[in-house]
């Protein structure tokens, strides 16, 4: 079963939340060979929580890092109570390490981000005041893509349109995971048991009062991205098919419109035939003919073969993520434990 989240304290109603005190605020930081990243990721979030006085706690979730990153991680938790570390049993991915980081999380609000500082520390105190405002979400729109390149920047924008277009519900362009989510959407995360996941969407599918924050994304501090196009393309595919049925539509339609052009054709074929005696022995149309709807079948196939593929794994109800081991942790002593997400 996924890990218990009842810290006894329970979600602050939006109503009392400009005078909450003691507030408790969880940044769930997934990595993957990130072990340059962490010290400056700990001086960098430091200053933005000086004149808050809340407690903080730093949830770091290792997807199975190659490089030194765990070793830094349990030494860095060493004496501190404000850090802990979820060291999943192998690499699963962002999205599951994201989700693991979130159901481990204790905070009234939960703020995941990315260790490389391209989600800039400073947002967050604003990302609270817009929560004490009454807002269950508050996520940050990138004012600009000047740091991607023009590729990057084309497909984005198209993703955004064509999934906005395709789904039932809508998720904000140029948004990534960087935001702020109260305790009782994080409660609504962890009632979806879907494996193959995709965070944005199920961010925007659970609803709630949300507002976002525009901000300037500064470059990457250190090391390379983990996603390169052939990761994105999966990615945006799973968005896609995950939140949408309009992909399977589209092929009944485009049947419907071959099928009536056969028959339009073949009404041309008799007639020029029987009326105008008129023979057609095309071979190079009939060939065309039948390689064009091959390849129309091959796709519409390999369409179904992708809803039918998340079908299998989703009834195989294989758990989201591992955990090998947690250290630090808030409430208990860290003990070798090995847990399932399902």
């Amino acid at each position: 079963m996924r890990p218990s989240t009842n810290t006894g304290r329970p979600a602050i109603p939006p109503s009392q939340r400009g005078l909450a005190t003691d507030v408790l605020i969880s940044i769930v930081v997934p990595v993957f060979n990130e072990e340059e990243s962490l010290i400056p990721f700990l001086d960098a979030i430091g200053p933005a929580f000086a004149a808050e006085g809340s407690n903080v706690e730093v949830v770091f979730v290792n997807d199975g890092s190659r490089d030194k990153t765990l070793e830094r991680l349990v030494g860095l938790c060493q004496g501190r109570r404000d850090i802990r570390v979820v060291n999943l049993s192998r690499n699963f991915g962002k999205e599951a390490a994201l989700t693991a980081g979130i159901d481990f999380a204790q905070g009234d609000v939960v703020i995941p981000m990315d260790v490389d500082l391209q989600d800039p520390p400073e947002l967050i105190p604003v990302f609270l005041a817009k929560w004490r405002e009454g807002f269950d979400v508050v996520y940050g729109v990138r004012a600009s893509r000047g740091q991607d390149s023009t590729s990057k920047r084309v497909t984005a924008g198209a993703f955004y349109r064509i999934f906005n277009k395709l789904s039932p519900i809508s998720i904000p362009e140029n948004t990534g995971d960087f935001r702020l989510i109260d305790r009782r959407v994080v409660e609504a995360l962890r009632q979806i048991p879907e494996r193959n996941r995709f965070m944005k969407g199920l961010f925007s599918w659970v609803g709630f009062p949300s507002i976002g924050v525009p901000y300037e994304r500064p470059p990457r501090f250190a090391g390379t991205t983990k996603f390169n196009y052939w990761r994105l393309w999966n990615f945006a595919l799973d968005g896609l098919i995950g939140f949408s049925t309009i992909p399977l539509r589209i092929w009944t339609y485009v049947g419907a419109a071959i099928a009536l052009f056969s028959f339009l054709y073949a009404a041309i074929v008799i007639f020029r035939t029987l009326i105008l005696g008129v023979d057609v022995p095309g071979y190079s149309s009939l060939m065309t003919v039948v390689l064009f709807l091959g390849g129309i079948q091959l796709l519409s196939l390999g369409v179904l073969g992708e809803y039918v593929g998340r079908l299998f794994s989703e009834t195989k109800s294989r758990p989201i993520y591992l955990v090998e081991n947690v250290y630090g942790s808030r409430d208990e002593p860290s003990d070798s434990v090995l847990r399932a997400s399902v």
